[in-house]
């Protein structure tokens, strides 16, 4: 599976991590199936906006691209994403890269023109057929800003030569740098073959980049590129694409801020991966109070006698449960509709404890909730923060709240609640007693 990553130009935003986030599930499944996966995820570091950003700041564009590299890094650990098999770059590449277009020109699907290479798209019957355009549409709507070098408008860079103040590297066809679209073929068929089972990306990706790959990859090997293409939705804010370039955007960091990576992770898990997702307060809350459901299946068990008919319909919910999370995950990865079947299994855990169950049947049922959850990304674990030393004062509020309820003090006790709440502590009333945890 390779996975178009970022340009690290600019700190990373949510809709980056919604990327990893979809293709990491996609991974984890693939491999609680029994598939072994080899996962190569690219940094594109060589590029027009890395270069221009590093001129803005007078810096080395490399060193630019490395500083955001390993920011990034650093946020996908948060945010629980396996680590990819691979993480090629282009500037590490360039032989690969090279020897990629010499293939192309010696075949004739290429041509070099003043120091530059262009692809020729005529020569590829088939272009086009991912995105579903024609490129006699694409000359149609060609704008006068065309270069009359090429030999038709829609062929595209494969090699730039070099301008003063950029970044450049030998080749045949003098110093230069590679296109985009060429920089990802190469780094596919050096880590991954001439054919791949996956290739991914969001949306955005699918014309011309994904276009593209398949064109120069499918001219020089003669051989279907990719099986599949799976391409996520875009993250929205206020209804449109959360971008760099449009300024709408709130950065991983900021996120990862004020809610913990599972939280992000619940926000992408409740919608279809192919969808556009809005980001709002309203939806984070929707994930957290999502979270906190999970979170809660998991209190210990307060056994009761008489309680044998609950702990069997416990064994067969989590059998139940399990059979439909991967009918839903095999139906093209409906992380939505696994959910829903998690939370079936929630509910029939809370009840079982209600009903008294010992805790050997409830911490197998927790056990299982926990491995399905796992197998999406989820770890379930409550941001404890300070509750060591917190804990006695809260245990003290709680006992100051129920001798509020006994007196019928409603509104004393509704007051610590709500201000618990507040600071993060959710509590929770049952038969078996009153509990709290971690927001």
């Amino acid at each position: 599976m390779y996975v178009c990553g970022v340009t690290v130009y600019d700190r990373a935003h949510v809709g980056h991590a919604m990327s990893a986030v979809v293709f990491d599930i996609i991974r984890r499944y693939l491999e609680y199936r029994g598939y072994r996966v080899r996962h190569v995820v690219n940094y594109t570091d060589v590029e027009d906006k890395v270069i221009k950003r590093a001129a803005e700041k007078g810096v080395d564009p490399l060193a630019l691209a490395q500083g955001y590299i390993e920011e990034f890094d650093r946020q996908l650990k948060e945010l629980n994403v396996l680590p990819a098999t691979e993480y090629p770059r282009a500037s590490k590449e360039m032989g690969r890269i090279i020897g990629m277009i010499e293939g192309l020109i010696a075949g004739g699907y290429a041509y070099a023109v003043d120091g530059d290479v262009y692809f020729r798209v005529a020569k590829d019957p088939d272009y086009g057929r991912l995105s579903g355009r024609k490129p006699e549409d694409m000359r149609a709507g060609a704008r006068l800003e065309i270069d009359e070098r090429k030999q038709d408008p829609a062929d595209f860079a494969l090699w730039k030569s070099a301008k003063a103040g950029e970044p450049a590297w030998d080749s045949p066809w003098g110093r230069g740098r590679p296109g985009w679209h060429i920089e990802c073929s190469a780094m596919n068929l050096e880590y991954l073959g001439e054919q791949i089972d996956i290739h991914g990306g969001g949306n955005d990706l699918i014309f011309p980049h994904h276009e593209n790959e398949i064109a120069q990859t499918e001219s020089l090997t003669g051989k279907p590129f990719a099986r599949y293409w799976i391409h996520n939705g875009m993250m929205q804010l206020a209804g449109e694409k959360m971008s760099k370039s449009l300024g709408n955007l709130v950065t991983i960091e900021d996120f990862l801020a004020q809610h913990s990576g599972d939280a992000f992770r619940m926000l992408v898990l409740n919608a279809s991966y192919r969808g556009p997702l809005t980001f709002t307060d309203e939806v984070v809350r929707q994930a957290e109070s999502a979270l906190d459901r999970l979170r809660a299946a998991l209190k210990p068990a307060v056994p009761a006698p008489g309680a044998q008919a609950a702990e069997a319909g416990l064994a067969a919910a989590v059998a139940e449960a399990r059979r439909k999370f991967e009918a839903a995950m095999d139906d093209d990865f409906n992380t939505s509709g696994a959910m829903s079947h998690l939370f079936d299994l929630v509910r029939s855990i809370n009840q079982a404890r209600d009903a008294g169950v010992g805790e050997r049947s409830l911490s197998e049922a927790q056990s299982g909730l926990r491995q399905l959850a796992g197998v999406l990304g989820l770890r379930l674990a409550a941001d404890e923060g300070g509750d060591q030393p917190a804990a006695p004062f809260i245990e003290l509020l709680l006992e100051v709240r129920e001798a509020m309820r006994t007196a019928k003090q409603w509104a004393v006790a509704d007051r610590i609640r709500d201000r618990l709440a507040e600071l993060g502590v959710l509590i929770e009333d049952a038969k078996s007693g009153t509990t709290w945890h971690r927001r």
